[in-house]
């Protein structure tokens, strides 16, 4: 899978993705650490990748101002990572890459949620 991930996102979730095969940008190898975060949801969409963030305003962009989509949002604290990465790593093993672009999923220790946003018409 192709993932972009937030300046928010710990270095070991970064780690952690790569070891498992997964192609992972982050928003300092986009020259995107100061960007705010529609124009990262916007980059991540361009690019056909979904983004992987901690921060929570990201669902506002998505079921408010219908920005776009396939979004991962990390519910975790350091001292949860593991528990989160284990069920991070069920979501990617278990739903393809064009299910979760068109999603916005919480993950957080043992459970995750999918929600779709309302599809716009042109």
């Amino acid at each position: 899978m192709t993932f972009l991930t937030d300046q928010d996102v710990y270095a070991l979730t970064v780690t952690f993705l790569r070891d498992r095969g997964h192609d992972v940008a982050t928003a300092s190898d986009r020259s995107l650490s100061r960007a705010v975060d529609s124009e990262l949801l916007s980059t991540a969409n361009g690019e056909g990748r979904i983004l992987i963030t901690r921060d929570r305003d990201y669902g506002q962009l998505v079921f408010s101002r219908l920005l776009g989509s396939g979004v991962i949002y990390l519910r975790l604290q350091l001292s949860t990572i593991h528990a989160v990465h284990h069920e991070l790593e069920r979501v990617v093993n278990s739903i393809s890459q064009d299910e979760l672009l068109g999603s916005f999923v919480v993950v957080e220790p043992g459970q995750h949620r999918i929600r779709k946003p309302p599809i716009v018409k042109s």
